[in-house]
């Protein structure tokens, strides 16, 4: 076995020293070494979730894995879920132990997206979840920003959440909510929620899905519902410096920025504690009226299409 080569828990690491793409001077040793050592609180956001990955190779562009591979360790746990888009079954890997993620580390598996409900009871996300997407450039200071009308709104509600950096430009805020929501009710309490930050402030927030009517806006992405992913806390992401997604105290918000939370810093930030677990609410019930509010607002995908084709037919009717 050569020096850039070792085993952990049972599990092959090659070709440790080699970098890790061709965008950024961290090498495959400093991701294994990164996920390795933060383990014990990014188990907890995987564990019983379909999960997704990105992954990244040098010389290639990066990818989504959701469908494991064949030559897949029979050890890995999998749950097969009906994908309704692509008519097929897709083998979901659960990444519930250490030997998983390490497995996954040493597959250049860099981001990792689990669903937002378990494999328990894959109708009933367990948080709702509001993404706070900044316009092109260094926005994040105002996705701060519209993420504090979030927590209004919520607060309005008689709801709270905790936050974290996206790992990239953005910021999401997590509300735990009791397992009696389908999907469909959280979806449209989330829509609700969103439309109350945006009335807040509609200069800084906005929900149109479409980019181009955003305006230079932050848009409250309220899509993040039913079978969607969302990255975990304490992710890496592909950006350059290797950010991860790191949970924030609300109080310190506004003194952050997402390149002080990386895989070369979060270890030593952590210490030996989880802020995302302390952070967070205990579950908390939805109120009725705003799935009842929510309901009344159009689901932001089907709207967009919609007006996609409407806008298409408008050109074709002008020209």
């Amino acid at each position: 076995m050569s020096k850039a080569d070792e085993t952990r828990d049972g599990v092959a690491l090659t070709n440790l020293d080699q970098p890790l793409s061709d965008s950024d001077d961290a090498t495959k040793r400093d991701l294994v070494d990164y996920l390795d050592a933060v383990r014990d609180r990014i188990l907890p956001q995987l564990r019983g979730r379909p999960l997704s990955v990105i992954r990244v190779r040098p010389g290639q562009p990066p990818f989504m894995q959701k469908n494991l591979p064949r030559y897949t360790p029979d050890w890995v746990r999998r749950a097969p879920v009906w994908a309704e888009a692509s008519h097929r079954e897709i083998s979901y890997a659960l990444c519930d132990d250490r030997r998983t993620l390490l497995w996954f580390a040493n597959q250049r598996a860099v981001e990792y997206h689990p669903t937002l409900a378990t494999v328990a009871d894959l109708h009933r996300p367990t948080h709702l979840i509001l993404d706070l997407d900044p316009p092109d450039g260094d926005g994040f200071r105002a996705a701060v920003d519209a993420a504090l009308l979030v927590r209004q709104a919520l607060a309005d509600a008689g709801l709270a959440g905790a936050v974290k950096t996206s790992g990239a430009k953005g910021v999401h805020v997590f509300v735990p909510v009791t397992d009696e929501p389908t999907a469909e009710e959280l979806s449209a309490a989330t829509r609700a929620l969103a439309v109350r930050a945006e009335r807040l402030d509609p200069a800084l927030a906005t929900t149109a899905y479409i980019k181009e009517d955003r305006g230079g806006r932050v848009f409250v992405d309220a899509t993040r519902a039913g079978g969607a992913t969302v990255a975990a806390a304490y992710s890496p992401r592909l950006r350059p410096g290797m950010p991860v997604s790191f949970p924030v105290d609300w109080a310190d918000l506004t003194e952050v920025t997402p390149a002080d939370f990386t895989i070369r810093t979060a270890p030593a930030l952590l210490a030996d504690g989880d802020p995302w677990a302390a952070l967070m609410p205990a579950p908390q019930q939805l109120p009725a009226d705003l799935v009842a509010e929510g309901r009344t607002i159009p689901v932001a995908r089907v709207q967009a299409m919609h007006e996609g084709k409407r806008r298409a037919r408008a050109r074709r009717e002008a020209g």
